[in-house]
């Protein structure tokens, strides 16, 4: 029997392995195909990626409640210290790898269409099967440095995807943000990674976090906790845009939108999340409350941004960044499985709206080419009245959108209750101060019924904008061909809630659950089972009515666009000024003079030596040549002048040399005569 189940974990691992590295050879097989825009390209990807999610499947079957599945080897040495990698398939990474490839499928189908005509085709799929290798394999891993690794590979693909249209200044300032603010993150990483392998001599996950968890059985010193805690902190905040280093992932949206529906709504961006699930029983009470907090405030300062913003993606860009705090709250007060439910249920509601927006972009934007019109095709104050045109991306919209708020009978609800309703018993009997988590998570979540309402009124009810400044368009528009239909199809079941739960209003009934629930309590011990689903849903319905009359029939906003509040919201909360202001500028003044110091002070001495070297060469070099070669040439022109003289009396005639010698005698008599 033993021998058996080995058999059986070893096929298991393989299976895992395989779903791990297709994407990469699928990656590698584009890069050799001929011509930038080869459709086989986005079919090589597909199909691995199809493989990929059928094997995560079959690794989710084996593992999934069953035992957990662990094989590593010895990968170096260095002095007497023996660092082990292998693989580590237990619930949370098997939830992660089907996620990331049955996200990853409909997406690859989806840009085999949205990016036909894009000059670089090929390209696009050879970036996404490299994320998606990145991401599978992170998942995995069961060594701290090769989880590392991997997170590194997971930005990388992330900033060339975010950069994809390099040609575009906003896209190549977006990706450049992106790099260096989860290069902070990854310092953050590095250093706690650091700090526990300086206590407890090894990078195995499961030593380190798991059943007989070392960080539990010997707890770090205090500084060494802090600092490591510290870490761990600026790579969630940086990797799933946490406050307040969120700034990264509006932007993000420069690269197209099936990219933004992958990464920074689906997948990379829930990375940080998943690192809280791995090494989570390395916090204390106080440092999740911490994560609480900021979760939080991230959630609620989010989707005040997006209450007021006109660009398509932006407005999801937030949502999502908002949902993540709900996620990182979660953690934060202990809802471990609800934080991990929302994080799978929202995959899918959010990567169908990026969806339909990619789809009403393309089209907005062939009327915009078509027609030569300035303007933005991001914009929604230019769609609207989009339903009759585009059915079925309307209806897709619509359930994602209820998703999102967490209606009744869709999996956003099952989730997003559970973390309301959770989040209130854990504030139970604290000081007044905690309340205020819970009750900004209840606002977040209304205000998210009222942005997403706005969003669907002004893309989809109304007239359509664009012809009513422009009356001579022609609309020649559709839900598209079956490339944007399945996925459209597929997400929008995947948003409802038989997926997740056979019962629709009680999330403990979700077998999510199932997989954590030594971690997470789901005992009905007090009223806010009831009357939480009750109370957020009669509010949240109020406000989608109020948001659809608001905009819909053209009523005075709730607040003027003349006002500070709306301002504030429109900018971001001034945030990303602030950090010009700041950060930015300082360091570029900085720079700057250190340019100038460079240029004029440390340049300007070297080149002031260089000139007095100059000078004093051709001083050495005139003297040399005047002074010494000149009175050098002088004796020799002597020497020469004499030799020449003196050769005169040298030739062979006996009468010059009587003559010369009569001169000489005569000469010495005078002069003896004279003196």
């Amino acid at each position: 029997m033993e021998n058996f189940l080995q058999a059986i974990d070893t096929l298991t691992i393989r299976f895992a392995l395989a779903a791990v590295v297709l994407p990469l050879l699928a990656s590698v097989f584009n890069v050799c195909l001929p011509g930038r825009t080869n459709k086989a390209a986005g079919w090589v990807s597909t199909f691995a990626i199809l493989i990929s999610c059928v094997l995560s499947v079959l690794v989710f079957s084996k593992v999934w409640n069953q035992h957990a599945v662990h094989r590593q080897q010895l990968w170096f040495t260095v002095g007497n210290a023996k660092v082990y990698a292998g693989i580590l398939l237990n619930n949370l990474s098997v939830l992660m790898m089907v996620l990331v490839s049955v996200i990853a499928l409909p997406v690859h189908i989806y840009s085999t269409r949205y990016m036909k005509f894009d000059a670089h085709y090929k390209r696009n799929f050879i970036y996404l099967s490299f994320f998606c290798f990145s991401m599978m394999a992170l998942v995995v891993v069961d060594n701290l440095v090769l989880f590392y690794i991997f997170w590194e590979l997971v930005g990388f693909s992330s900033y060339l995807l975010i950069g994809f249209w390099y040609t575009r200044p906003k896209a190549i300032i977006a990706n450049k943000k992106a790099f260096i603010m989860n290069r902070i993150g990854d310092i953050g990483l590095l250093s706690g990674i650091i700090i526990l392998y300086i206590s407890f001599h090894t990078f195995d996950i499961t030593q380190l976090f798991g059943d007989a968890a070392l960080v539990k059985a010997n707890p770090l010193t205090t500084n060494l906790q802090y600092i490591a805690f510290g870490g761990v902190f600026l790579a969630v905040a940086a990797k799933s845009a946490q406050f307040p280093l969120h700034t990264w992932l509006p932007d993000a949206m420069e690269g197209p939108t099936s990219i933004s529906a992958l990464i920074h709504a689906a997948t990379m961006v829930a990375a940080g999340v998943f690192l809280l699930g791995r090494v989570y029983p390395m916090f204390t009470g106080g440092e999740l409350t911490i994560f609480a907090v900021i979760g939080c405030f991230t959630a609620f300062m989010a989707a005040t941004i997006a209450l007021t913003q006109n660009d398509l993606k932006r407005i999801l860009a937030y949502s999502t960044v908002s949902q993540l705090g709900y996620m990182v709250m979660a953690m934060g007060i202990g809802a471990y499985s609800s934080s991990l439910f929302h994080l799978v249920t929202h995959a899918f509601f959010k990567c169908l709206l990026f969806l339909v927006a990619g789809v009403v972009i393309h089209e907005v934007q062939h009327i915009k080419d078509e027609y030569e019109l300035d303007i933005d095709p991001q914009n929604i104050l230019y769609m609207g009245g989009l339903r009759k045109k585009m059915p079925l991306t309307f209806i897709a919209c619509v359930i994602a959108g209820l998703a999102l708020i967490g209606i009744p009978f869709t999996s956003g609800y099952l989730s997003k209750d559970s973390i309301l309703i959770q989040s209130f018993e854990w504030a139970e009997g604290k000081n007044w101060i905690y309340k205020l988590i819970p009750i900004g998570a209840l606002v977040t979540s209304w205000l998210t019924a009222f942005y997403i309402t706005r969003l669907i009124v002004k893309v989809f009810f109304g007239d359509f904008r664009l012809m009513v400044f422009n009356p001579h368009i022609k609309l020649h528009i559709s839900d598209g061909g079956w490339q944007y239909r399945i996925p459209f199809v597929f997400l929008a079941i995947c948003c409802l809630f038989p997926l997740f739960s056979l019962n629709p209003v009680l999330y403990e009934k979700a077998w999510i659950f199932g997989g954590f629930a030594d971690i997470t309590s789901l005992d009905r011990v007090n009223i806010y089972h009831t009357i939480i689903p009750v109370g957020v849903n009669l509010v949240g319905i109020f406000v989608m009515y109020w948001s659809w009359s608001i905009y819909m029939r053209r009523k005075a906003l709730p607040i003027p666009e003349t006002t500070f509040l709306f301002g504030f919201s429109y900018n971001e909360w001034y945030i990303d000024k602030l950090y010009n202001i700041a950060i930015v500028n300082p360091i570029l003044a900085l720079s700057k003079t250190a340019r100038w110091i460079d240029i004029n002070i440390i340049d300007g001495f070297i080149h002031l030596l260089t000139n007095i070297s100059l000078a004093a060469s051709k001083v050495a070099e005139w003297t040399d040549r005047y002074i010494i070669d000149g009175l050098l040439h002088s004796i020799a022109s002597i020497v020469m002048a004499i030799g020449n003289f003196a050769r005169r009396f040298q030739n062979g005639k006996v009468q010059y040399y009587l003559f010369s010698m009569l001169a000489v005698i005569l000469a010495i008599f005078i002069i003896k005569t004279l003196i």
